[in-house]
């Protein structure tokens, strides 16, 4: 046998299952881990981190992200993507804002959610029905949708009604509203994911489209309904936001959510690829990346210097799933 041969052989050797599965333990312990290691820097540098009042706030500051990754994170495990997200925010609060007075409270949220469903349809049909590339289709929505926000309000909402902005500030149970909410939407994913026929069927599109199909599933219409079910969750996101802020500026409303929700997703462990994933890793990636915007506001740290360490995050993300998709 020639070196060649032997270099070929070599190459095409199976690796060994231990090795494989000792890699996959220390990337599922390697989160749990880096939330306690965060927790216990930041609790050494500012004590005020660890009491019950301020992972309260932490909750708050992550109910909308946590509330848009959820579903996210399901169409990421189907092999699709939307970037729109953070300008479908912009809008959803835009039109909540501008509703309220003509429709009232129920009127302007029902047309909030059906504004979400409809852009997260659009996006859908365009990729899930007519084959086109999710990247492409989102970056074009994220565009176009920003651009309609701020033609619809060029100045910033304010003055939202007192019983909208309940949502927003009111506890029951000694929990906020919005922490509730969040919380709801975690286990209505786990539930989905764990219990219902889909899930399975929305890693098998991850994996392989064309063999889903040819075993049967409806591959367009579950791609549809999970870009249709971000669009909605979305839109559930904006009320949070806006209700928490008391205003819907269209320019900065949403800006940079794409990023922090991939982040987020690609912590959790989701490939970029799809193909598997848990709901429940998603949730300790978005909470990582609250404990880190909160812990460095604690310690004072410049804003420049928190955005930078956040884009940190995302490259470390990334190279996770290549690492993964390598070693898989």
């Amino acid at each position: 046998m020639t070196d060649t041969g032997m270099t070929r052989g070599a190459a095409a050797a199976p690796e060994n299952p231990k090795n494989r599965d000792w890699f996959e333990l220390s990337v599922a312990a390697a989160l749990p881990v880096a939330i306690a290691a965060l927790a216990v820097f930041f609790y050494l540098n500012a004590p005020v981190f660890m009491t019950a009042n301020n992972w309260i706030s932490i909750s708050v500051q992550v109910s909308a992200l946590m509330t848009i990754s959820i579903p996210f994170a399901m169409l990421l495990m189907a092999g699709k993507i939307d970037l729109s997200v953070g300008s479908t925010l912009a809008l959803c609060g835009v039109v909540a804002g501008l509703s309220f007075e003509p429709l009232g409270i129920p009127g302007a949220i029902l047309l909030t959610l059906a504004v979400g469903t409809g852009v997260g349809l659009i996006n859908g049909l365009l990729v899930a029905s007519l084959g086109m590339s999710p990247i492409i289709v989102t970056l074009g929505t994220l565009t176009l949708i920003r651009g309609l926000a701020q033609w619809l309000a060029p100045n910033p909402i304010f003055g939202f009604p007192e019983e909208f902005l309940v949502i927003g500030y009111e506890r029951v149970l000694g929990l906020p509203i919005l922490t509730w909410i969040m919380m709801a939407v975690i286990a209505l994913g786990a539930a989905v994911m764990a219990l219902l026929p889909i899930g399975p069927q929305i890693v098998a599109l991850g994996v392989n489209q064309r063999a889903a199909f040819l075993v049967g599933l409806r591959v367009k219409a579950i791609g549809i309904a999970l870009y249709a079910g971000t669009g909605f969750f979305v839109a559930v996101a904006a009320l949070m936001s806006i209700s928490r802020i008391n205003s819907a500026p269209a320019g900065t409303l949403g800006v940079g959510v794409e990023l922090s929700v991939l982040t987020a997703v690609l912590l959790g462990g989701i490939p970029f690829a799809g193909g598997k994933g848990s709901v429940i890793r998603v949730v300790l990636g978005v909470w990582l990346l609250g404990m880190l915007a909160n812990g460095l506001i604690l310690m004072n740290v410049p804003t420049e210097l928190s955005l930078m360490t956040t884009g940190l995050v995302l490259v470390v993300a990334a190279a996770l799933d290549v690492l993964r998709s390598r070693r898989s």
